[in-house]
């Protein structure tokens, strides 16, 4: 089935995108770094607080940028959990480092600061906390342990946009975060990321880094006369037409994420009597939005009931295979720990269809097509969360 009648996700789109990418048109800069390239790293700077933001291609090229500027390479250990994208690991493979994987907690599913203090060895330079489903991982206890080690903190913020962690925007509290704007994200524009640099040190090199590795952009501020090869780099740049599809989005960046919170207590109040009778267990991880899960008994009941949803046109799908038990991920990698919530928890989630432009009508549709897809009741306390 193609044709769904409630998609997994879907852009909101305000109005202004077109206008905008008219303006770039008319102007002939279709290249990247330019107004609203600009326009873009100014506001997220303000809603993160962090002292220089890199609008890139995408998420993963933010991640691979905080690698090269971490400095991390051969030999060095980086911690990070299983339940994620590759792409958190695969940038710093690149590098020639290894992830470290270790477990989540069963609450949150972020990473679990014990098993991170236990996993650190003389060889480790970075902790990679992942903010899944945009609610904050445990900051305070990662700084702790990131002080103690003498070790840095990269954020994966890819879902957490305007997400906080005690009034501390995620991705500007870590040496450096990274951010995606893909079609899948809160505030999207198909593809599109940006590198969060918290440290002023490292300001100079990641403009070196993300202009190819030349010092142009010092040439553009006039500081230096001409501008050549100074490093190593890559093209991290996105494309003006895709800053100014982003830019329109960052605009009405708050009212979709409020939005996006309403549908997530919608959910949230409408498959509590599910939960009560010991048919799921739901979504604890509110943070931003940017997705609502529910806990399933088996992988086998979860591969059940996504069946009998498609047939309903709900296109509801499961998330990470754990990267521990990924042929890349034994071959680079190492896990510390039994990583069994891990292992779980990725049988056993189902994400739901969530995005701005849902109606109180189409969450009633799907609760009632999960109630009844998961059959009789099942007996209480069934389910650990």
């Amino acid at each position: 089935m193609t044709n769904w009648r409630l998609p997994f996700t879907q852009i909101h789109l305000t109005g202004r995108e077109l206008d905008y990418i008219r303006r770039v048109m008319e102007s002939n800069h279709f290249s990247g770094d330019g107004p609203f390239t600009k326009q873009c790293e100014r506001w997220l700077e303000r809603a993160t607080g962090s002292a220089r933001v890199l609008l890139t291609h995408s998420g993963t090229a933010a991640l691979e940028m905080a690698a090269i500027l971490s400095g991390v390479g051969e030999g060095d250990e980086v911690i990070m959990p299983s339940f994620t994208f590759s792409s958190t690991a695969n940038a710093f493979v690149l590098r020639g480092a290894r992830p470290v994987f270790v477990d989540i907690d069963r609450r949150t599913l972020n990473i679990d600061p014990q098993q991170v203090a236990a996993a650190v060895t003389s060889r480790t330079r970075a902790i990679v906390p992942v903010h899944y489903a945009g609610e904050a991982c445990d900051m305070d206890a990662l700084e702790a342990i990131a002080r103690e080690a003498g070790v840095m903190i990269i954020e994966d913020a890819a879902q957490a946009l305007l997400s906080t962690w005690h009034g501390r925007p995620l991705g500007g509290i870590g040496t450096m975060g990274a951010i995606s704007f893909h079609q899948t994200k809160n505030v999207a524009a198909g593809e599109g990321g940006a590198l969060l640099v918290n440290d002023p040190a490292l300001i100079e090199r990641a403009e070196i880094v993300w202009e190819k590795g030349t010092n142009r952009s010092r040439f553009h501020r006039g500081d230096v006369d001409k501008y050549t090869w100074v490093d190593v780099g890559s093209s991290y740049l996105p494309g003006e037409l895709i800053a100014a599809f982003l830019f329109a989005q960052l605009e009405d960046a708050e009212s979709i994420t409020a939005r996006r919170r309403a549908i997530w207590d919608q959910y949230h109040a409408a498959l509590e009597p599910l939960e009560q009778e010991g048919r799921l267990v739901r979504s604890s991880s509110r943070g931003n939005g940017h997705l609502y899960y529910v806990l399933l008994r088996s992988i086998e009941e979860r591969t059940e009931v996504i069946e009998a949803l498609r047939r309903k046109g709900i296109f509801a799908v499961f998330h990470y295979v754990p990267l521990h038990s990924a042929p890349a991920g034994m071959r680079y990698g190492r896990t510390h720990g039994t990583l069994s919530v891990t292992d779980d928890i990725s049988d056993r989630l189902l994400r739901l269809p969530l995005w701005p432009d849902m109606t109180g009508d189409d969450v009633t549709y799907v609760a009632d097509a999960l109630a009844a897809a998961l059959g009789a009741p099942l007996q209480a306390g069934t389910f650990e969360r």
